[in-house]
């Protein structure tokens, strides 16, 4: 796309949205995960966060999972300092002691007077592969509101790489990095020369996805990608690979089809959870799915190289994504200037989903 002096917008111009982009809150009525399963062991209890909310993740002796807001309803003492009993949690303060529906149940001191202290706010929790979600929103529309479903995850012909990392950017600037593959000269260095194909897009109310194929224009298949996908065809007619990504509010998935094939060589699900109330900070929850090759333990012997160069690209894209968010900060507006069509209609999307962030609303 070529873009001539009459059509250019000024770089101090924002975007013609109906809200900052970068000031959407995300919409809290929907599961997301907050931690990973192997992270609260059984009696134990550990400190998480959403958009500035904290929660405190209780896994009891019995072995029951449950969420509650993480203050002592007496003296807001965080209860992840707190001590696990068989199936509730007291606070190590005074020993006020709470139930999985947040209730008081106990005060050791005034138990003879049959008072009922006030009780602290539960979340709605689920335990799928390998991670705790949460409801963060009203728990009336947790039922209703459809759990994500991660098929490959539970497909035992595919290896599941756990993405986890804090990264210091908005949550949509994750979406954008993710749905737009024209920057892959952000990944010369790993990747070599790669051309980007865009496809088109198909698109609803909550949802859009992109299509694309590649070329390699320079260089040798770096061995990481060979590993993880398989030897790319060199020719440039006929069958190509396929990548379909897909932000279906507020989830995101990408997956790649090698040419010819059926099902999908990588399947990634990802979600981006804000950490802090002005949601800067994000903490990335990823389920990286590798089709299993058909010789057994190959994938199992090349997973330490496999880690090794996905962790450079996930580096390169957290550093980008940071230098977004810090020249958000400076200008204290967004003033992105889109011409990409599919990142422009992701943007729409994210916008009219999603809410004005607390004190920060245009």
């Amino acid at each position: 796309m070529t873009l001539n002096s009459a059509t250019q917008l000024e770089p101090s111009e924002p975007q013609n949205e109906s809200r900052d982009i970068r000031k959407t809150a995300i919409d809290p009525n929907f599961w997301y995960p907050i931690a990973r399963s192997s992270e609260v062991k059984s009696g134990k209890v550990i400190a998480s966060s959403f958009a500035g909310h904290p929660i405190a993740l209780v896994r009891t002796r019995s072995g029951e999972l449950f969420a509650l807001e993480n203050r002592c309803a007496h003296r807001q003492i965080p209860l992840h300092h707190g001590v696990v009993n068989q199936n509730t949690i007291k606070c190590a303060y005074h020993g006020w002691e709470y139930r999985a529906d947040g209730q008081c149940v106990s005060v050791p001191y005034i138990d003879v007077c049959k008072k009922t202290p006030n009780s602290v706010r539960s979340y709605p929790s689920r335990e799928a592969y390998g991670l705790i979600f949460v409801f963060p929103g009203d728990p009336a529309l947790s039922v209703s509101q459809p759990f994500p479903e991660v098929p490959s995850a539970n497909d035992s012909r595919y290896k599941i790489r756990y993405l986890d990392r804090r990264v210091d950017c908005h949550y949509s600037f994750m979406h954008e990095n993710l749905m737009d593959m024209n920057h892959q000269f952000l990944h010369r260095r790993l990747m070599g020369g790669i051309k980007t194909s865009f496809l088109g897009t198909r698109q609803g109310e909550t949802w859009i996805e992109a299509d694309y194929t590649f070329t390699r224009a320079t260089g040798k298949q770096p061995l990481g990608e060979l590993l993880m996908l398989g030897k790319r065809p060199k020719i440039k007619t006929g069958d190509k690979d396929l990548m379909t990504i897909r932000t279906d509010y507020p989830y995101q998935t990408l997956k790649f089809w090698t040419a010819g094939s059926t099902h999908p060589a990588l399947d990634l699900w990802n979600v981006y959870i804000p950490l802090d109330d002005k949601q800067s900070t994000n903490r990335t929850f990823g389920l990286m799915m590798i089709r299993r090759p058909r010789i057994p333990g190959v994938i199992e012997l090349f997973w330490p190289f496999i880690t090794w160069f996905t962790n450079g690209i996930f580096a390169e894209d957290r550093w980008i994504c940071e230098l977004e968010q810090a020249a958000f900060a400076e200008q204290g507006a967004d003033r992105n200037q889109e011409i990409f069509p599919a990142i422009k209609l992701l943007r729409k999307i994210l916008v009219d989903n999603g809410q004005p962030t607390p004190g920060l609303a245009d």
